[in-house]
């Protein structure tokens, strides 16, 4: 009886772990030149470029910021190219610099309400599948890609807080030590 209850275990729990990711973004052949001709050009695009992607393949724009953040993972980009600050030529006019600017995304304000939502949900599940995340952005008015970067912000918050209290745990048993 306990070995009919083993595969019938592992189904019900494969059929809870897919439901708590987002399923794979498919691209056509069409979309993947698309992108690819964009990554061709500027691997890193701005906020404003991947929204001209997004309504130009039809998805959302973190499902194209996700896409080239894979893409340059695979090409082996280490990091943004510098900007070389010491040639006079390299400098943004003032025009350019108001450009660069606007191509970021606008920060997210979250009022009291929201963020006691948010970190109620974090204090349950600081790890949130897609569901709870789609769940949670609709109930405080947000868009799910925000909910998604919050809590990933959070967590990063969290292990940055452990890791100094770590170390000043450490400082202190060295300092009673000498």
């Amino acid at each position: 009886m306990q070995h009919d209850f083993i595969p019938y275990l592992k189904t019900l729990l494969n059929t809870v772990a897919t439901k708590c990711r987002r399923s794979r973004t498919s691209f056509t052949e069409e979309q993947l030149k698309i992108l690819v001709q964009a990554f061709s050009q500027n691997p890193y695009p701005g906020y404003t470029a991947k929204q001209r992607l997004a309504v130009e393949i039809n998805t959302e724009e973190s499902r194209i910021q996700i896409w080239f953040q894979n893409r340059r993972a695979r090409h082996g980009f280490l990091e943004r190219p510098k900007k070389n600050l010491g040639s006079s030529k390299d400098h943004a006019s003032p025009k350019e610099k108001i450009q660069d600017g606007r191509d970021r995304r606008c920060r997210t304000s979250y009022s009291s309400s929201q963020l006691q939502t948010l970190k109620n949900a974090f204090t349950e599940n600081p790890y949130p599948g897609i569901d709870s995340r789609e769940q949670l952005a609709e109930e405080i008015g947000v868009p799910e890609s925000r909910v998604q970067i919050w809590f990933q912000n959070r967590r990063s918050r969290l292990r940055i807080q452990r890791k100094r209290g770590l170390e000043e745990a450490s400082d202190q048993r060295q300092n009673q030590g000498q």
